[in-house]
């Protein structure tokens, strides 16, 4: 019995430890990739995204080190108002966004919207 209660305190932490796995209302906007704050080196042509501080660095897990974010590496699905989505993964971080806004690489935010309208609104994203 007491096993059956450690090991459900442990995947209950563990399911539970990611709780922010999806967002929605927020904006998507497009930047110059380089090297992100998870020190990858990116250019305009990956489909990466930065994900907003908030987020970032209250996901379970993140400490001093941006490199050593659980969040890097990881996929998000971004999904514009029209239901259009791209498939990314997680690199920078965007200071500026405000919570549940991402800034992608001009190549996923084409996937979404033209370059010229320069900041969608109503945008979703789901991590994966």
């Amino acid at each position: 019995m007491r096993f059956s209660v450690v090991l459900f305190a442990a995947l209950s932490a563990a399911t539970f430890g990611y709780a922010q796995t999806s967002m929605s209302g927020g904006d998507a906007t497009f930047y110059t990739a380089g090297v992100g704050s998870c020190g990858f080196t990116n250019t305009d042509a990956d489909f990466i995204v930065a994900v907003d501080v908030a987020t970032i660095t209250s996901f379970p897990g993140a400490g001093a080190n941006p490199n050593a974010n659980p969040m890097c590496g990881r996929q998000l699905v971004v999904t514009g108002p029209d239901g259009n989505s791209v498939t990314v993964t997680v690199a920078d971080t965007c200071p500026t966004c405000a919570p549940g806004s991402v800034d992608l690489t001009p190549t996923a935010f084409q996937q979404l919207a033209s370059l010229d309208v320069g900041r969608l609104h109503g945008i979703s994203w789901t991590l994966i």
